[in-house]
């Protein structure tokens, strides 16, 4: 099947289109806010410590997934998904009064909150677009899924900055605010045939552990999601040195914006090509295909030239989005829908938590050494990483390729 049947077979389901339409609209919106959150507070403060804040506010919610994706699993989820983005439209409105230093503290409570409802929604749309999409199609779903998100990265950014200089943060904070409403008349369009929210047994902390007792305990999940924080904690350890590189080729800060971009055209490239990947390779092999041209796009960036910078940056967006997408598209595919609102949540605590802690980590040690001994290290451990991955995938089909008699000799 052609990548371009491919798409036209997934736009053409009235569900997935929808869905879609949704996440155009309201990660234009996120992206817009992204950007301009961080230069609000810098304008406001001349602080660079601060306007860094607004990203850890927004991230923050992510470590607490397994708790919040409780709330996927006990309430009907397309309710749930109108209400939080109805919510997040009234609450963006407050930052309105954002006018001085001493009101930043509005400012940091909306980016905290945004981000603790975008795990809750995060988790909510993964359970009920498993629920409403051809299971054949889930990996075209969530390649395209990528494709919206990181297209948005490259035009919205651009578009809210626009909009701040001409108007100030509470502009953008509006515009963010007028694409939660259309993406929540897109979601009420949906026509989805949802399960009853089940109510397990045992407390509350015996709820939100079951999903993490189910991606560690299943032979498929679990490969996957280690594969996936091993994979974010590498490449965060690589982009904390990012200046440095740009400073190796002899350019300015605002170089990173070059690679940022050429990366982010990468992952909208891979995105169309996942669906068909996924049915070919399966799962792990296109995972560990993506990660390993994850690991030599890390450690050809080492070499100071200006044309091997920019191809390891494509390389790097082609690679790295495989195993997200791969990671998460199983998570759909592999859990029942009563669980999948935690077992989502859960996994994108396991696998982006490591994100964050690469990025402090990074920051350390790229004061005691340079890219040129730290990038090929890097390089080689997440091809070590692809080479595991692999072999689990060639042991687990060797294994299904085994008659009942082979597996019980006697």
């Amino acid at each position: 099947m052609t990548t371009s049947w491919t798409v036209v077979r997934v736009l053409r389901d009235r569900t997935a289109g929808l869905y879609l339409t949704g996440l155009v609209v309201s990660a234009f919106g996120t992206s817009s806010l992204w950007l301009v959150s961080g230069v609000w507070v810098k304008d406001l403060t001349g602080s660079d410590g601060l306007a860094a804040l607004c990203m850890v506010a927004m991230w923050a919610p992510t470590l607490a997934g397994p708790a919040l994706g409780t709330l996927a699993d006990r309430l009907p989820r397309k309710p749930l998904l109108i209400t939080l983005n109805l919510g997040l439209a009234a609450m963006l409105l407050t930052l309105f009064t954002v006018d001085s230093p001493g009101r930043l503290w509005l400012l940091f409570t909306v980016l905290f909150l945004y981000g603790t409802a975008g795990v809750v929604h995060d988790a909510a749309e993964s359970a009920l677009v498993a629920a409403a999409v051809a299971p054949d199609l889930l990996g075209d779903f969530n390649g395209l899924r990528m494709t919206v998100t990181e297209g948005m990265k490259l035009v919205a950014p651009l578009t809210g900055a626009g909009l701040y200089a001409v108007s100030g943060g509470p502009a953008v904070a509006c515009l963010d605010a007028v694409t939660f409403v259309l993406a929540a008349g897109l979601c009420a369009l949906l026509r989805v045939r949802e399960e009853r929210p089940a109510r397990s047994g045992g407390g509350r902390r015996k709820q939100t552990a079951e999903g993490f007792r189910h991606l560690w305990g299943h032979p498929v999940l679990r490969p996957l999601v280690r594969a996936g924080g091993t994979t974010m904690l590498l490449t965060a350890l690589c982009g904390a040195m990012l200046y440095a590189v740009v400073d190796r080729l002899g350019h300015g800060p605002a170089y990173t914006g070059v690679l940022y971009a050429v990366q982010g055209a990468g992952s909208v490239a891979v995105g169309l090509v996942s669906g068909p990947a996924l049915r070919r390779l399966g799962e792990r092999r296109f995972a560990a295909a993506g990660i390993a041209l994850t690991g030599v796009a890390v450690a050809a960036r080492a070499v100071p030239s200006d044309p091997v910078a920019l191809m390891s940056s494509a390389a790097s967006g082609l690679g790295l989005p495989c195993v997200l997408i791969a990671a998460f598209t199983a998570v759909q595919r592999e859990t029942s829908g009563p669980l999948l609102g935690r077992a989502t949540a859960t996994a994108h605590t396991l696998v982006f938590t490591p994100n964050v802690l690469g990025l402090a980590l990074g920051a350390g040690l790229v004061e005691l050494a340079g890219p040129g001994l730290l990038l090929p290290l890097y390089g080689l451990a997440l091809l070590l990483t692809a080479a595991s991955l692999a072999q689990r995938a060639d042991s687990a089909a060797r294994t299904a390729a085994r008659s009942p008699s082979d597996a019980n000799p006697a």
